[in-house]
């Protein structure tokens, strides 16, 4: 867009709708700043809402995202800190967007905020860049996690959590250090979905990097078991990335949705549970 028509698309938008503003100097900064970054802020809304392409997202929810993304990804975080521009991004898909837009904003956001290591949560940021640290030297975090399933008459059914990325995954939470992985993965499964459970077998581990708001980049390492618990009601607890909990047979397990890592997982307990009846 070359700067003259924006400057006149904005001076006629100023003057219909913000006729008491003398200065606009702001709007054409982030407007020519949104634009610049169009490309990258598009990638990231298509990685953040997989089911939703970029063309079908209603014209207003689509804009609001890319406002509020830009804003939370390229500007200046001690003039926009993370949650101002969250915040704000919600409230304008309220006030412009359909009853859901609110919703639909608040989760891309959150998924993005917390991809970024949720800055500014605790504390004040930063200026000061961390210093990329290699793959060795990473701290590791170690985490158990569970496919979980329970029998209803002569059925199986597996118990699955729901993101925000529209995937279905296991439940799973951090060991804290000095706690056997087994009982830690017990109590995280009861603390996240409201299970208690027995386990009954090793189903392997995998591992994956993610940010850490203090320490950089961290190896989280999750080790999986296959753990039995009587067929009641799922209580999903409230956590970032987290929006559902569901029971399914288990003849529709592999029709479901889930991230190529933990395919292999769900695949192995399907295999040794398929094998005992």
């Amino acid at each position: 867009m070359r700067d003259s028509l924006m400057k006149a698309i904005i001076a006629r938008d100023v003057k219909e709708f913000a006729p008491g503003m003398m200065d606009s100097s702001f709007i054409e900064s982030l407007v020519k700043g949104i634009v610049a970054k169009r490309g990258d802020i598009d990638d990231i809304i298509m990685k953040a809402a997989p089911d939703w392409p970029i063309d079908k997202i209603s014209p207003v929810d689509r804009n609001v995202l890319r406002i509020g993304l830009y804003e939370l990804l390229f500007s200046d975080r001690d003039e926009v800190p993370a949650k101002v521009a969250i915040n704000e991004a919600i409230e304008l898909a309220k006030t412009f967007g359909g009853e859901t837009s609110g919703r639909f904003v608040n989760g891309v956001m959150g998924a993005v905020y917390k991809e970024l290591g949720e800055p500014g949560k605790d504390a004040v940021p930063s200026k000061q860049k961390k210093a990329e640290v290699p793959y060795e030297q990473m701290p590791i975090q170690h985490l158990g996690g569970a496919v979980v399933f329970g029998k209803k008459g002569d059925d199986i059914y597996m118990a699955f959590v729901h993101d925000i990325f529209g995937h279905w995954t296991l439940t799973k939470g951090k060991i804290p250090d000095g706690i056997n992985p087994k009982d830690g993965t017990i109590a995280k499964v009861k603390e996240e979905i409201g299970l208690v459970v027995a386990i009954k077998a090793d189903l392997g581990a995998n591992e994956y990097i993610a940010n850490d708001p203090e320490t950089g980049k961290i190896r989280k390492q999750v080790h999986y078991y296959l753990a039995e618990s009587n067929f009641d009601k799922l209580n999903l607890a409230k956590k970032p990335g987290l929006d559902d909990a569901k029971w399914f047979k288990l003849s529709d397990i592999l029709e479901l949705n889930f991230y190529d890592d933990i395919l292999p997982i769900v695949t192995k307990a399907v295999t040794l549970l398929s094998q005992q009846n």
